[in-house]
């Protein structure tokens, strides 16, 4: 550990840059670990090909790279970090251990490494998510999405906001019996689903989160997007939010979502879907036991590896 985290003087501007090494079946668990406890961009590496004759990584090994904020909380996130690659270690013995380093940067450094690990990205069918400073040629049918992440979590490289455009997708192109939508993003991050909605045809978009600096941020991008007539920014707790919705998006944790399950359901009109991510495979039965209740039945379940993805349907045929 560096010998500046020590002193915890003057450190604007200063992050910590956490690389990790690990076996590629833990990837996206230390993906969202390193999310949670506050990393603010994770972004995954693939080892560089070797040279005939050399050594290095072996090709079951992956490459995380993540930022944390150099504050008074960055001892307790390491020692967090340092206590969960143990419990992965004792869970999965036969995979090789991770370890990580850690180095001090400024933050325009830290700006300009996001900035590498963020290009045009098509997401599903239709859409592409797109950084504010690519080029990017529309074809076909493409629903371009322009994000300029900033501090904010979303850029639709993390399979569970992948899943959950997926999903809005399907939804918004193939039901034609609920005309305007009204549609809920809980936890808007950089806005990138609720922007994506509007795109896809919804009326109203309501994307709500309680971090200030992301909801500034959404802000920034609904206006890049050109739909700040249908999309609102609201900077509160979602329990202060009121509907109904003919569509919920919630993009958390599972134990955030498990929290919120009753407020969330209440939301929904007569008819409408929620979709829920963030949900690890370990989680799927506490998920279900408090989401498949009452009026509220499976429309579809998409998985990309231990991530899964909630589609539920209320009412309708």
């Amino acid at each position: 550990m560096p010998e500046s985290m020590e002193k915890l003087g003057d450190n604007k501007g200063k992050w910590l840059k956490i690389e990790l090494t690990s076996s590629f079946e833990l990837v996206d668990a230390l993906s969202n670990f390193l999310t949670e406890i506050g990393a603010q961009g994770v972004f995954q590496e693939e080892p560089e090909a070797l040279a005939p004759g050399d050594f290095g990584v072996s090709e079951d090994r992956e490459t995380l790279k993540a930022y944390l904020p150099f504050d008074v909380r960055l001892e307790s996130r390491i020692d967090s970090l340092k206590i969960y690659i143990d419990s992965l270690s004792q869970l999965f013995p036969e995979l090789k251990e991770t370890g990580f380093t850690t180095e001090t940067i400024i933050g325009q450094d830290w700006g300009e490494e996001w900035k590498k690990y963020f290009k045009p990205l098509r997401v599903s069918k239709n859409i592409v998510i797109k950084p504010t400073w690519e080029r990017y040629t529309p074809a076909g049918r493409d629903i371009v999405v322009e994000i300029d992440p900033g501090m904010a979590f979303g850029t639709g490289q993390h399979p569970s906001t992948r899943m959950c455009l997926e999903a809005i997708e399907d939804i918004l192109l193939k039901d034609r019996t609920i005309r305007g939508w009204r549609v809920l993003d809980v936890g808007t991050g950089t806005g990138i689903l609720g922007i994506s909605c509007a795109k896809l045809g919804a009326e109203r978009v309501a994307c709500v989160d309680i971090d200030k600096k992301a909801a500034e941020i959404a802000r920034e991008n609904v206006l890049i997007n050109h739909v700040d007539d249908r999309v609102e920014i609201i900077n509160r707790d979602v329990n202060t939010i009121r509907g109904p919705f003919d569509l919920i998006v919630a993009n958390l944790t599972a134990k955030i979502l498990i929290k919120l399950h009753s407020h969330l359901m209440s939301l929904i009109g007569n008819v409408g879907y929620l979709v829920i991510s963030g949900i690890i495979d370990q989680n799927r039965n506490d998920i279900e036991s408090h989401f498949l209740a009452g009026e509220f039945t499976t429309h579809h379940v998409i998985t990309e590896k231990e991530w899964v993805c909630y589609v539920l349907r209320k009412g309708g045929s």
